[in-house]
């Protein structure tokens, strides 16, 4: 489904993706781990066309994405629930999911919501709410829904665990694994290494703008290299 080759970006002058090549195939999870200042965030940002690649391929569904627009990414299935959840706060929690679907003005935008909050139950109770009184575990919610609305054939999900409890952790971690059963494939960026190991089918080690280490996710978390580094063990 996606194939990235050779794949640079630079801020200003300094290039901090330096010839990233990776897969993920239709019906996976993939997670890339790594360190905070690894490039995974920025990564993301040049898949769902919000950093400039200044060199490489992004082809997703056998379409060359590298110089596609952000907007028509999402057109062609291709969504993204970003590090820091960027709900928009004034809005209610039903406001903010009608806008995950603006693409769409037929029936299904309400059958899309209910799944959202069959996903999510506490966004059903507070959906006339505005999101900015949600907890952190609920605007994280929030943001994942928002982002299903678009129908997203792949999602990228960055950071889904950051600041949140251990519990709630967990219960965000499920709903990425349930996602396989609704036919969503899942690219998954993170720095709780072991938590997104586990749901994961095969995993990317990032360090310094560079990919490093891969394999199946049951690999990885056998490595004693992984474990020494990322997992404390």
């Amino acid at each position: 489904m996606l194939t990235v080759e050779g794949l640079r970006t630079r801020y200003g002058r300094i290039e901090v993706l330096h010839g990233i090549d990776f897969e993920v195939t239709s019906g996976e999870i993939v997670t890339v781990v790594g360190a905070n200042g690894a490039g995974k965030t920025t990564l993301l940002k040049c898949l769902s066309g919000i950093q400039p690649v200044t060199d490489g391929r992004i082809i997703f569904r056998g379409e060359n994405f590298a110089a596609v627009p952000a907007h028509k990414r999402l057109r062609r299935g291709l969504a993204q629930s970003p590090e820091g959840r960027q709900i928009f706060t004034n809005l209610s929690v039903e406001e903010n999911l009608r806008l995950g679907a603006f693409l769409f003005t037929d029936d299904r935008v309400e059958t899309d919501m209910e799944d959202a909050f069959a996903l999510f139950p506490i966004l059903r109770e507070k959906r006339n709410l505005s999101a900015g009184g949600l907890s952190g575990g609920q605007q994280q919610m929030l943001a994942i829904a928002r982002a299903l609305m678009g129908r997203p054939s792949c999602l990228l999900l960055d950071e889904p665990s950051m600041g949140l409890a251990p519990l709630l952790v967990a219960q965000i971690f499920d709903v990425v694994k349930s996602l396989k059963a609704r036919d969503v494939t899942v690219l998954l960026v993170e720095q709780n290494a072991f938590g997104a190991l586990k749901i994961a089918d095969r995993g990317y080690v990032m360090e310094t703008g560079r990919i490093t280490i891969q394999g199946a996710a049951d690999e990885l978390i056998a490595d004693p290299r992984i474990r020494e580094a990322y997992l404390g063990l």
